[in-house]
């Protein structure tokens, strides 16, 4: 298992299309990836479920994955919320 917690720096947060960004790298990796914020944990590879978290810029998430690729899994993700995931600063 691999875990890491990151701050979302994007203007929109897990909302929309990085909602989507984010649930698609998920859904494309071997591991099984969670996401959590507080005390609610979702499955990472659905849009909807990440959406349900209400993610804003400036909250911290904690990425979890399991299974073949874990590392590597919480590695890519992160540099995906790292990088904006898709959407420019402000």
């Amino acid at each position: 298992m691999s875990e890491r917690t990151v701050e979302l720096t994007n203007p929109s947060g897990l909302h929309a299309r990085p909602a989507k960004v984010f649930a698609e790298a998920a859904a494309g990796l071997d591991a099984t990836v969670t996401v959590s914020k507080g005390e609610r944990e979702v499955n990472a590879a659905s849009v909807l479920s990440v959406l349900t978290l209400d993610c804003h810029q400036g909250d911290r998430i904690t990425i979890r994955a399991e299974g073949d690729g874990a590392n590597e899994a919480v590695d890519h993700l992160v540099a995906l919320v790292d990088e904006g995931l898709g959407e420019e600063p402000t």
